[in-house]
């Protein structure tokens, strides 16, 4: 096959491939999360649990996919694991217990980190061998319209009167097709990408990785639950089909303009500031609950957690050598990691106290802790 592509389709193949696996692959349960506990009679604690089997399976795969081990076609990787990931995404409508919605999930899961491992080092490195580095932000863009996507799908199933199923199989469709697109928008470039040498790391990434795994504990439990949390707020429950369409579609530009603010700032600085307007978002979905405060969670949520998800990344790159999906994986590790606390913790702890506001509160601390470690760091480096 041809690996003659301009970068603009090499971009947007990477768009396309983390919005199937990211955007769709890990975030469409949120909005379909509410349809299946009405459906299902799902506890708080259940839905809790069927997220984070999900985040263990990002985990997993991340770890997985870092390996220098791991070696062959970083494309072939990556088409697998999204034609994977599309397919366990449609078979949880055929099920109805909740460990198998957890095994469908955590499949879905380790689909989701190599997909997301292999096509950011692939893209990433062609971008950046093209001189185009600056259309990452394309490529990271694509979680957002994943997203946006995710919320028309489930928006469109209601209109139709199209329950929570037939939402998982219309979720899977999308992302197959989409898959299809990426097969041809990302041709195989031979002998690029199949050779790993081993990275060597600098002083300052395991701080950044920390962070980065705060980050992901911190984000995680409002990107999960926050249509639950509408749906208990009688106020807020006309928001519904809108909310999750606002994380989307502040998500989708969110990258290019927070990559704007660290041409000023730095990378660093700028994710330490971001996590700060991410922690307000976090708390105000639970402080003062109100239809405002629902949407500007929504807004501040989707407009920063996509970007720092990037910014970490890039800023990593300035601490290591060599083969760039070892620093992407371990990144991707800590982020899973703080990602399968957070679901089950704030589900079982809502079960208990009947109340997000615990879990969530913790998480403003998480995300609070974040910003001081990587502002140290960058006030270290500079």
């Amino acid at each position: 096959m041809s690996s003659a592509r301009s970068p603009w389709s090499l971009a947007i193949g990477g768009l396309l491939a983390l919005a199937v696996a990211v955007g769709i692959g890990r975030f469409v349960y949120t909005p379909i999360l509410p349809f299946m506990v009405e459906a299902l009679g799902l506890s708080k604690g259940q839905a809790g649990w069927i997220a984070s089997a999900n985040y263990a399976g990002y985990l997993i795969g991340a770890l997985a996919a870092s390996s220098p081990r791991l070696t062959g076609s970083r494309r072939r990787w990556m088409i697998s694991a999204l034609l994977i990931g599309a397919a366990s995404t449609a078979a949880v409508g055929v099920l109805d217990a909740v460990w198998a919605h957890m095994a469908m999930r955590f499949i879905g899961g380790v689909a989701s980190a190599f997909a997301f491992v292999y096509a950011s080092a692939l893209v990433l490195e062609r971008l950046q061998a093209n001189g185009r580095a600056g259309l990452s932000a394309v490529h990271f863009g694509g979680v957002g319209i994943g997203i946006t996507l995710s919320a028309l799908i489930v928006s469109g199933a209601v209109m139709a009167d199209i329950g929570w199923r037939g939402q998982w199989f219309g979720a899977g469709t999308v992302s197959l097709v989409a898959a299809c697109l990426v097969v041809w928008l990302v041709p195989e470039q031979q002998g690029r990408e199949t050779v790993h040498a081993k990275g060597v790391f600098k002083a300052g990434l395991r701080p950044l990785i920390l962070a980065y795994g705060l980050f992901g504990f911190g984000y995680i439990i409002t990107a999960t639950f926050l249509m639950a949390i509408v749906r208990d707020t009688e106020t807020a429950r006309h928001l519904e089909p809108v909310i999750w369409l606002v994380v989307g579609l502040t998500g989708a530009p969110s990258v290019a303009l927070w990559m704007w603010v660290s041409w000023r700032f730095g990378i660093l600085q700028t994710f330490a500031l971001a996590c700060l307007a991410e922690a307000i978002g976090v708390g105000a979905s639970v402080l003062w609950v109100s239809p405002l405060s629902l949407v500007i969670s929504g807004m501040l949520l989707g407009g920063t957690f996509i970007a720092l998800t990037a910014l970490g990344l890039i800023g990593s790159r300035t601490f290591t050598t060599g083969d760039p999906r070892q620093v992407v994986g371990w990144m991707t590790a800590a982020f899973g990691f703080g990602q399968i606390i957070g679901p089950a913790f704030a589900g079982s702890l809502y079960d208990v106290s009947g109340s997000f506001l615990p879990s969530s509160m913790t998480a403003v601390i998480s995300l609070l802790i974040a910003s001081l470690v990587v502002y140290g760091i960058a006030r270290q480096k500079s």
